[in-house]
């Protein structure tokens, strides 16, 4: 389990902490032992006098830059194309834009989150940008958490970061890094980030990490630092993820990964209600599926022959099958304004989530094809399931 001393100094809401970014501040101090902790895991007694509102629902896009033989574009231009839309999604109050990490792959899926993530904050004025997922395994944490604090203050205290382990051979093959060791990687990555984030010197030992004194410059600009996610497939990683208060982004069959989560924030003390749930569930606005939806259905399918290759290969006793009433589905919402409304309504009430993003560029398909469905979602949509009473 994470040290208590580990997981101290976050606040989600926001909360103003004493000199946390305070310019004068040039020497990094040392640990204090009555840091702060998050709303949602201080004792009941003391979050009822809190009266924290649940955190609204939050809308954006996800990209993973893939760009597949035939697509008529080169990856520059896919870059700049998407770049170029990310404006106009941060124009039409989108609330997120999440980046997807993988390695190695034929098609050019982005294996880098942080320089996407400066050009994002560079490009927009007001929309956080977040990942869904870093592959902590593969990241030196130290270096990252400069990078978040950098990223952070590059977009005005707009970064968020949502952290997975991993699980495709061919990345931990090439890295050199033991697939065995991802649980103690990402665990021991996510204790230095938190550490990092309180802004105070710090020394860690894990099995895998080392620092002694170390101290992270700038601070970010978020008090605490940016909020941190994990991806849970499976009812261990859920418990992971609320052990050590993170955010939620869950894939497959509530019964393993959702309510574990709940279950499991509650028991120790905390309010489910008070973190967020976030996953990729897209959609599709248009009144011609016959002429718009077919190119995009065959993106999908291209994405899911590599993801079940790789889970094959894995060996990984994962499943996204569960009954009608437990599975969480990731699939397209196809249809005109009023559908989306009401399935997507009927979906964030059914699972509780407060952050819901589509994909704004499939494999393959140029970011322009999918502009006029983000007009109307932003327009005829997003504000009446943010008007939805909760």
């Amino acid at each position: 389990m994470t040290p208590k001393s580990q997981r101290l100094g976050r606040d989600r809401r926001g909360r103003k902490r004493s000199a946390h970014n305070a310019e004068s501040s040039t020497r990094c101090e040392v640990n204090k032992k009555n840091a702060t902790l998050p709303a949602a895991t201080q004792p009941p007694e003391t979050r009822a006098h809190l009266e924290v509102p649940l955190p609204p629902l939050r809308f954006g896009v996800a990209y993973d830059f893939r760009n597949p033989p035939g697509s008529g574009l080169t990856n520059a231009d896919l870059y700049a194309r998407v770049l170029a839309q990310a404006e106009r999604v941060d124009r039409l109050g989108f609330d997120l834009i999440w980046l997807t990490e993988h390695h190695f792959v034929e098609d050019g899926y982005l294996p880098s989150f942080v320089p996407v993530a400066g050009a994002l904050a560079a490009r927009t004025q007001r929309v956080r940008i977040s990942s869904d997922i870093v592959l902590m395994p593969f990241q030196h944490p130290l270096r990252f958490a400069e990078d978040l604090a950098v990223l952070d203050n590059l977009s005005g205290g707009r970064i968020e970061v949502g952290i997975g382990m991993g699980y495709a051979p061919h990345e931990f093959a090439a890295f050199g890094v033991d697939r065995r060791a991802r649980v103690r990687l990402t665990e021991e990555g996510i204790a230095v980030l938190q550490r990092a984030f309180t802004g105070e010197r710090f020394d860690f030992a894990g099995k895998h990490w080392q620092f002694s004194g170390a101290c992270v410059r700038p601070r970010p600009v978020q008090p605490g630092g940016p909020p941190l996610w994990l991806a849970a497939m499976s009812e261990a990683g859920a418990r992971r993820a609320a052990r050590l208060g993170l955010n939620l982004l869950p894939q497959g069959d509530r019964r393993f990964v959702l309510d574990p989560w709940r279950a499991a924030v509650s028991a120790a003390g905390g309010d489910p209600a008070q973190q967020r749930v976030g996953i990729i569930r897209p959609w599709l606005i248009t009144d011609d599926r016959a002429r718009d939806w077919p190119a995009i259905r065959e993106a999908e399918r291209y994405k899911a022959r590599i993801y079940a290759d790789w889970i094959r290969e894995s060996g990984d006793n994962v499943s996204f099958m569960g009954s009608e009433e437990t599975a969480i589905p990731q699939t397209w919402i196809v249809g005109d304004s009023e559908a989306v409304f009401e399935q997507l309504a009927a979906y964030i009430a059914k699972f509780g989530f407060t952050d819901v993003v589509t994909w704004a560029a499939p494999p393959g398909i140029a970011p322009e094809a999918l502009d006029a469905s983000l007009e109307r979602f932003a327009r005829d949509v997003m504000p009446r399931l943010k008007a939805m009473p909760r």
